[in-house]
């Protein structure tokens, strides 16, 4: 496991280790000139807020009242998968079955009781500067997450007012199949209007980057959170960069908007 990265400032390109011109030749090819690409679906949890380690405490600690069990570092691997799949997960593991529709919705309350107890995520460093890069690329901003708390939700119009649309959010009350079914994602693209090779996502979780490969969309892994780069890119992702800056920094660079 790699220690978690503060959210300090970060020299040019997030890292010394981070090489730009290789990772910018990752980039799909595409036609010059303006509308190169035509939408970009961001990730909630973990990319446009830190709320990740929040998520990974109350699942870790709201699991033990039910005889449950999930690492905080688990909590991650599972991140982007919709609740009730999540609490099947454990309660296979656990009770050898799958959980009733009752007791999901009882387990889930559980948990969503306690990260509420917990302070309010901040945004993500370097958040605004990748939408506001992405918009100023003419793209659409869709928010593709399986997040079902209301309180992250309402949270978007405060912390980035005017790049979110109602019409192009996907969230954890719309799926059936959540991450890492690429349900979530061909929605997403269906809301937009556009194809997969006109879109790009940005993730930070191996099962939201497996979601965004199977609809067939190049995809960016911003790691934010304590997993080993190779998860992210045995998940699929065609580039994996240190944190959000360095996304916004890929958005502006002359290589990108080709």
């Amino acid at each position: 496991m790699k220690d978690q990265k503060a959210p300090s400032p970060l020299p040019l390109w997030g890292s010394a280790s981070f090489s730009p011109s290789r990772q910018l030749k990752a980039l799909p090819q595409r036609g010059s000139g303006e509308g190169a690409f035509s939408a970009v679906l961001f990730d909630m949890d973990g990319v446009l807020f830190d709320s990740m380690p929040n998520h990974a405490y109350a699942w870790s600690h709201a699991m033990t009242q039910f005889g449950l069990e999930m690492t905080a570092y688990e909590a991650y691997l599972h991140e982007g998968r919709t609740g009730s799949g999540t609490i099947d997960i454990l309660t296979q593991r656990y009770w050898g079955r799958d959980a009733t529709p009752e007791e999901i919705e009882r387990i889930y309350a559980a948990k969503a009781a306690l990260f509420n107890t917990l302070p309010k995520p901040k945004p993500m460093p370097g958040a605004l500067e990748a939408l506001t890069a992405a918009k100023s690329l003419g793209c659409k901003i869709v928010l593709v997450t399986g997040s079902a708390q209301a309180r992250l939700l309402e949270s978007l119009e405060q912390h980035y007012p005017g790049f979110f649309r109602q019409e192009l959010m996907v969230t954890g009350f719309d799926v059936k199949r959540g991450k890492p079914d690429p349900e979530p994602y061909l929605m997403g693209l269906q809301r937009a209007g556009v194809d997969a090779e006109e879109a790009i996502v940005v993730e930070n979780a191996p099962l939201g980057v497996q979601a965004a490969k199977g609809a067939g969309i190049f995809t960016i892994a911003a790691n934010t959170g304590p997993l080993e780069d190779s998860i992210l890119k045995n998940a699929g992702a065609d580039i994996v960069v240190p944190g959000m800056m360095d996304v916004a920094r890929l958005f502006t660079s002359s290589s990108f908007c080709r």
